[in-house]
């Protein structure tokens, strides 16, 4: 009997919540429509809890192209990168409390017209579903919300060791350069050691633990002087090698900086310092297409984080290069 009551106290609360299922898989079926595909949609905001909407925005916006890119999964939900669109039904919604249930979403992909994609299968997805101040929203979605701040916490730590060893080239290097406005290093990175692995040093200072870690990479600093709507180059050189870095807290610093030699023994001195990543070196030092795309990318990205109005950089003798053209 006491069961039964329960059941029946059960049912008529989410009764009273106005929460039917049929409710419920209709604004399952409207919150589809602002899932990610290839972009956020900045109507999704009003579709999504405060903070999957956050870790979306900080994914797709606030964290390089590039960056982004080497994830399909972020930029490419639901369709991949082969021209279709997706088509959703929403299969059942299921309540897991008062405030949260769980939808399974079929997705079939059709092609613009209308028609239907007969070599795509039907796939399952999960979206994750909360009620905040009366309104059922988005607050995941096949568990990426997970994905994204583990890739952004990644992505800062690898943009604390890429300013330390930018700071470091800028100020200790770039002392030695005829000075122009401002010193934009360029980093290829050739590979790296975090203070997770293994070969990594660790020890005790006072109440916080210092981690040296090391970064073989291929570095160039220059010089630049502001000409209207252009960078121009005014000086700047090559410096390779294996940075080693110090990390106390969440703050990085060079302690060391082991460059290759110029002259004869250039090629020896870069063996020995880049040892079994000495190939990869070679093969990035050597690809001019690549420095120059690696450069255009970089410098795009300190434009646009420091609002310089310049869309142009200019090596001397050389024709201006457009700095955001893809």
């Amino acid at each position: 009997m006491k069961r039964t009551l329960l059941i029946l106290a059960t049912a008529l609360l989410l009764t009273a919540c106005g929460d039917s299922e049929k409710q419920l898989k209709e604004r399952a079926a409207e919150l589809c429509k602002y899932i990610p595909d290839h972009e956020l949609l900045e109507q999704s905001r009003d579709y999504m809890t405060e903070d999957f909407y956050n870790v979306l925005d900080t994914m797709f916006n606030h964290l390089p192209n590039h960056e982004a890119m080497d994830h399909e999964w972020l930029y490419y939900f639901v369709t991949g990168n082969g021209g279709t669109i997706a088509d959703y039904m929403v299969k059942e919604v299921k309540r897991v409390d008062r405030t949260h249930a769980t939808a399974t979403i079929n997705v079939r992909q059709k092609w613009e017209d209308g028609s239907f994609d007969p070599e795509s299968d039907i796939e399952e997805h999960k979206l994750y579903m909360e009620k905040v101040d009366g309104r059922w929203l988005m607050s995941d979605f096949d568990l990426h919300k997970a994905d994204c701040i583990h890739h952004i916490a990644i992505n800062r730590e690898e943009q604390a060791v890429r300013k330390a060893i930018s700071d470091y080239l800028v100020a200790e290097i770039g002392e030695q350069y005829l000075k122009g406005e401002l010193c934009v290093p360029v980093l290829m990175i050739v590979s790296e050691m975090n203070e997770e692995d293994s070969r990594c040093a660790s020890e005790d200072e006072g109440d916080n633990t210092a981690s040296l870690c090391f970064v073989w990479g291929d570095f160039w600093v220059l010089w630049y002087t502001a000409s209207g709507d252009t960078l121009e180059c005014v000086s700047g050189g090559n410096h390779s090698g294996l940075m080693t870095l110090e990390k106390i807290d969440d703050t990085y610093r060079v302690l060391f900086f082991e460059q290759t030699v110029d002259g004869a023994f250039n090629q020896a001195s870069a063996k020995r310092i880049f040892g079994e990543h000495y190939d990869i070196y070679q093969n990035m030092h050597s690809n001019e297409q690549v420095r120059e795309a690696v450069r255009k990318e970089q410098l795009a990205e300190y434009v646009q984080q420091n609002g310089l109005p310049v869309h142009y950089y200019q090596d001397y003798g050389w024709p201006a290069v457009k700095i955001d053209e893809n």
